[in-house]
């Protein structure tokens, strides 16, 4: 991560949120390389520590605006992750609806380890893995592997090799396009809308949802 691609990443992503549901079906977020997403450019960290507490609330909102423009994306996220995911990488792993990760893939909050911590990402995280397993991981900063990734909810399959990786995100690429457009969508909005109404209100918006999309 550095400034510019988190501006690319936005602007992609709310491009991709005008999409008709006729036209954009299902994205996937892979890494280009090695690795998922390593975290951080360190050269950019380094840059941020000349700016000033303004500037650092600029920088950081800019992040978050970023992961909330792909936690928001209408159709589901599936991530393709291998290599390693770390810091920023485990927000993407967060705000993906389907985590795929070949097996080797190591995983880790690892922000303390540099003297800072793990912030913008924190809503979006304790979201997917909840309270417990965060106030676990984000103090020490250790790298796990895929297993406790997918223990804890931040992953949800598992495969050996890139081939297998492959394979795999076809395959729950297949599943999206296997439901309606509309349905689709409406089915990933619907987790949002829900979140934090009470019995009554759910009830009834619940009720409103399945008889427009009927």
């Amino acid at each position: 991560f550095d400034a510019s691609l988190i501006a690319e990443l936005r602007a992609a992503f709310a491009a991709l949120g005008r999409e008709d549901p006729s036209t954009l079906r299902v994205v996937v977020l892979a890494g280009d390389g090695s690795s998922f997403c390593a975290g951080a450019d360190i050269g950019w960290m380094r840059a941020a520590m000349s700016l000033d507490v303004e500037s650092n609330e600029h920088d950081a909102m800019a992040m978050a605006d970023m992961f909330e423009a792909i936690d928001t994306c209408p159709v589901p996220v599936i991530a393709r992750v291998h290599g390693v995911a770390l810091g920023g990488g485990m927000g993407l792993c967060a705000v993906s609806d389907l985590v795929v990760a070949e097996s080797g893939t190591r995983f880790g909050f690892t922000e303390t380890r540099l003297g800072i911590l793990p912030a913008v990402i924190s809503p979006f995280v304790v979201a997917k893995i909840g309270e417990s397993h965060a106030r676990a991981l984000f103090p020490s900063g250790r790298r796990f592997d895929a297993v406790r990734a997918q223990r804890i909810g931040l992953v949800h399959e598992i495969v050996e090799g890139d081939t297998a990786l492959d394979a795999a995100v076809d395959g729950a690429i297949a599943d999206v396009l296997a439901a309606g457009p509309t349905a689709a969508r409406a089915a990933k909005a619907i987790i949002r809308e829900v979140r934090g109404l009470g019995h009554g209100s759910s009830k009834w918006h619940t009720a409103r949802v399945i008889a427009r999309q009927r």
